[in-house]
């Protein structure tokens, strides 16, 4: 009786906040931040990608040779501090652990928009916006990595990485680009890694993307990561790359497919359509 009317007290508690816009987490729930939120979030993911070739690809230019490898990690920090503040104006990120210890940024395109549930209208984007419109670009400062970056920095990411990144995934996902999950982002604190963080941060959104019937596309920047995702359904279906370095630096495109291209094993293979 007394966990009951414990039980009751702390969901009515939840819902009352939940309203508020101060839901109550525990440490192993997943949760969705809001701007407030995003120099932890950063942070988080600073730490996750500190030696990710993909990070590092904006930062180790032949014009930053000077530079020393604080103000490399200050200005690693501020790429992922404008990227995750646009996620939380346009996208989605969700975290959990107590400290930010793992974080997932979102770009959820879905043509419902209550199929997922309670937060529903928090965690899409109607079909078509994306996260470089003009005023997602002001409101998260992205357009000081137009001066913060060296010029070959600029070249490289404006230039190269994010038209790769654009138009690979519109050529795989064709007409279902504009109707779809995007896991941007995923990392954890290496403090906190094998606690299962990552696992739910996925978890939390594949599950609505398969209420929807829809796609998940992420880009994977490590090769020993792509086991990991293949696990959740995930599979391989190019390999892209960076040319601008000393050496080519490459991405797994994986995609996973919602039930109806499934095969009824679970996590099987995607049906040929």
């Amino acid at each position: 009786m007394e966990q009951t009317v414990t039980t009751a007290v702390v969901e009515s508690v939840q819902a009352l906040n939940g309203r508020a816009g101060k839901a109550i987490y525990t440490p192993d729930e997943v949760r969705i931040l809001t701007i407030d939120e995003y120099h932890e979030a950063a942070r988080c993911l600073a730490l996750a990608f500190a030696k990710d070739e993909v990070a590092r690809y904006f930062i180790d230019t032949k014009d930053m040779a000077d530079c020393s490898e604080e103000e490399k990690w200050n200005l690693h920090v501020n790429i992922l501090e404008y990227i995750v503040a646009a996620h939380c104006y346009s996208g989605v990120v969700t975290a959990i652990g107590s400290n930010y210890d793992a974080v997932a940024l979102w770009w959820v395109l879905c043509p419902s928009r209550f199929a997922v549930g309670v937060q529903a209208d928090r965690v899409r984007m109607p079909p078509g916006k994306n996260l470089d419109d003009w005023l997602t670009i002001l409101r998260s400062g992205l357009w000081r990595l137009h001066y913060k970056l060296s010029a070959e920095g600029r070249k490289r990411f404006f230039s190269e990485f994010l038209p790769l990144l654009h138009d690979t995934k519109q050529d795989i996902l064709g007409e279902r680009d504009d109707h779809s999950y995007y896991l941007v982002y995923l990392g954890s604190r290496p403090s906190s890694r094998g606690k299962g963080y990552a696992k739910k941060l996925v978890q939390y959104m594949t599950k609505k993307a398969d209420v929807e019937n829809l796609p998940t596309y992420l880009e994977c920047s490590a090769n020993a990561n792509v086991e990991y995702y293949e696990k959740f359904g995930f599979e391989l279906r190019r390999k892209v790359y960076l040319f601008r370095g000393e050496k080519p630096v490459g991405l797994d495109i994986m995609v996973r497919e919602p039930p109806s291209r499934r095969d009824p094993t679970v996590n099987g293979p995607a049906r040929p359509v």
